[in-house]
Parts: C-alpha cells; sequence; structure tokens
C-alpha cells in the first residue's frame, strides 16, 4: 500500500499529538532560560529555538491553511523561525539563532500552548481532511527528529562549560555484557531497498526499488571504545594512509587526536556526555566520530564501511539493531531511482540536502523510538562529529 493511500486515524492522532509535543517539552524541563539561549556553533541550534521551530511547522504548514479565521501567534515569528523553507520566505541567519535573547522562552512556551490549543480544536472537530492528518503525522515526525537535536546540540553547549555540567543523570542506557564481535556473512543477490508502505516513512526512503548487492560480511555489532582506543595507540591519527585526502587534511587543520567529548584523565580516558564528564566505559560503542575517522578507523581494521544498501540488506533480515549509535556507511546522501519530492513547499523538507552528504543508519541513544528501521536514513557532512554516531565494519569474501 502506498503511503499515500494511508488512512489516518482522527482520535489517534489527536492523542499522539500531545505526547510527542510534551515529550519535546520534558526534554527541556529543568533547564534554565540561559540553558535553552544559547547557541554552541553554527550547526548547532538553541533549545528554545528547536521548541519554537518546531511549533512554526505546524502553524505554518497546518493552521494557517486549514483552520478557518486563525489568527498567527506572532506574525514576525514567520521569519525567525523558519529553518530553511525558501517558499515560506526570508530566514533568520541560522548561525545567529543564538543571539535572539527575545522572545523570551516563556513567550515560546506560550506559543506552543496557544498552537497546541487551536490544533486540538482542529482534531475534536469535524471531520478533518486526510490532506491535514498526513501533515500533522509528518510534522510529528520532524519535532521528533528536533528531540534528537535538542540532545545532540545541548550536549555540545555543555561540553563548552569548564564546570563540565551533567544534563540529566538518567541518560545513560544500560548495556548488555560485552560481545566479542562475529562476522554474519551474505550471499550475493537481489534485495529490495526503500519503505514498503506499511507506516510512516519521509519521501526519500521512496521509491522501494530493486538493487544487487555483492556478497559481503557486517560486524555483528558497533565497534567499541576498547577498539578504537588500540586505534589511537596504534597512531591510528598520525598516520596518513589510513585517511582520505579530506580527511588527513582535516586532522591536520582541526588538531583531531580522539573522538569529539574525549580527554586524558589522570588514569586514562574520559568522556564527556549527557551525564557530565565519566571515565571512559571501554565496553560501549564508540561515538562522536564522523565519516572520516570511520573510514580511517575502518581502514586501520582491514575493513571498510558498508554501503547503506548492505545494511538495509542485513537489517531486514536479522541484523542485531540495537539502536545504540548512528552507524556511517560509505554512502552518499542521492535519491533513489525515481524520487519525486512531495508537491508544495513541504517538498523542500529533504531533497535539497542531497549533496555532499553521507547517509548513516539505524539510530541512537537519543533517537525515538519511531524512528528506528531498516529504512531510514539519516545524513550528515563527513566532519561531523556532534551527533551520535559509530561505526560498524564490513568486508568483502577472503
Amino acid at each position: 500500500m502506498k503511503p499515500e493511500a494511508r488512512r489516518i486515524a482522527q482520535a489517534d492522532m489527536a492523542a499522539r499529538f500531545m505526547m510527542v509535543r510534551r515529550a519535546t517539552e520534558g526534554l527541556a524541563r529543568g533547564l534554565s532560560a540561559e540553558d535553552c539561549a544559547l547557541q554552541s556553533m553554527p550547526d548547532a541550534s538553541p533549545v528554545k529555538w528547536h521548541l519554537a521551530h518546531t511549533t512554526w511547522f505546524f502553524e505554518t504548514f497546518v493552521l494557517a491553511r486549514f483552520a478557518q479565521g486563525y489568527a498567527p501567534f506572532a506574525p514576525e515569528f514567520r521569519y525567525l523561525f523558519n529553518s530553511y523553507y525558501n517558499g515560506v520566505g526570508e530566514q533568520f541567519p541560522r548561525a545567529q539563532r543564538g543571539m535572539l535573547s527575545r522572545p523570551g522562552l516563556e513567550r515560546v512556551l506560550n506559543y506552543r500552548s496557544r498552537v497546541d490549543s487551536v490544533v486540538q480544536d482542529l482534531l475534536q472537530g469535524g471531520q478533518v481532511p486526510h490532506e491535514t492528518l498526513k501533515l500533522l503525522e509528518l510534522g510529528l515526525h520532524h519535532e521528533q527528529q528536533h528531540q534528537e537535536l535538542i540532545l545532540t546540540d545541548l550536549q555540545h553547549l555543555l561540553s563548552l562549560n569548564p564546570l563540565a555540567p551533567a544534563y540529566r543523570a538518567e541518560t545513560e542506557y544500560g548495556l548488555p555484557p560485552e560481545e566479542k564481535v562475529a562476522w554474519i556473512e551474505f550471499e550475493e543477490g537481489e534485495t529490495w531497498i526503500g519503505h514498503d508502505g506499511v507506516g510512516f516513512a519521509f519521501d526519500n526512503e521512496l521509491p522501494r526499488h530493486r538493487r544487487i548487492v555483492g556478497p559481503f560480511a557486517l560486524a555483528s555489532r558497533p565497534a567499541t571504545n576498547r577498539e578504537y582506543c588500540a586505534f589511537i595507540e596504534d597512531g591510528g591519527y598520525r598516520r596518513p594512509e589510513l585517511w582520505l585526502s579530506d580527511g588527513w587534511a582535516a586532522v591536520r587543520a582541526q588538531g583531531w587526536r580522539a573522538p569529539l567529548y574525549w580527554q586524558q584523565g589522570s588514569s586514562g580516558w574520559m568522556a564527556f556526555g549527557l551525564n557530565g564528564l565519566q571515565d571512559l566505559d571501554l565496553t560501549k560503542p564508540v561515538m562522536h566520530v564522523n565519516q572520516f575517522e570511520a573510514d580511517a578507523f575502518a581502514r586501520w581494521s582491514n575493513a571498510r564501511l558498508p554501503t547503506e544498501f548492505e545494511w538495509e540488506h542485513a537489517a531486514v533480515r536479522g541484523l542485531p539493531r540495537q539502536g545504540r549509535v548512528w552507524e556511517w556507511t560509505s554512502s552518499d546522501y542521492a535519491p533513489y531511482p525515481g524520487y519525486r519530492p512531495v508537491p508544495g513547499v513541504v517538498g523542500e523538507y529533504n531533497g535539497k540536502f542531497m549533496s555532499n552528504q553521507y547517509v548513516l543508519r539505524g539510530g541512537s541513544r537519543a533517537t525515538p523510538g519511531g524512528h528506528v528501521r531498516p529504512t531510514y536514513r539519516n545524513f550528515f557532512p563527513s566532519s561531523a562529529r556532534w551527533q551520535f554516531s559509530g561505526v560498524r565494519l564490513a568486508r568483502d569474501p577472503g
């Protein structure tokens, strides 16, 4: 069944809408207004901006079109909290979002409350057109993406504080005992790639199409901190033969010597996380490495990064996926054969970013559960390190 043919239950949408919106606000609970206002780098956004932008999405694409007589909460928000939708109008510069001391956090939360109330009135009134429900569904998945970004951006912000403050101690996750890596082999064959139309999918997961994958083997788990430490100790960041040219240039220019958030302590490596600065747990998956680092580690390991098609082929056939870290692939972020953006302004959501990015698969500790699926395509530039990104190795036969 094609996604556009699915029916969305209006009552279920009303309940899910409030669940997702409250979850976002829960991530900000306990943070100060200062915590929510600061921007640590151009690629990150303040928590306050995430709270406002996700609300802007519903106001702009749902309420302005389908809520009769709706008056915008504040007309200037159309400009301030537009991320990159040129079809809507100009946008406030991304790198300057941390300069928006006004509107204050309280007003942003009032904005959310007002929009939530109107959306609920819309859903609890008469029958809502299926097109409206589809946009609401897209908006909720969009908001869940920003839930993950709130955590990644906030961790980067707090890491710059010399006090190394924790966000919340309970955000750490439990892991099973470290397991010995095994190699799961797959034979050459034809496979289906892309979403099958059951449940939600972003347009970049479509259309579903056939691919031929050659024989390969995939590691049974992501690489661990222990294994990455061995790479470092063997001169991994000092050996140009392990690195792609752009990666080696970045190592020299940026002075990379370890994953982001690692630092040397008196008794070994320490790592900063959402629970503050802690001794490095060698049994956990290595994270906060970029695609250049993942590729160099793979070469050092006499392996390689999988293609996104190998990864998906394995995932639908039972590859263990705990959703601990996003896993880099060697595939550039490109459209599938026959890809068409969805009609209208929301078509700017994915397609226009299909340049100079690489695909990550799986999910991380920060990823909402509905986004951990075999066909989900995350994407970032090769140099991105602040995401919960790690490595799962692949090998060729022999």
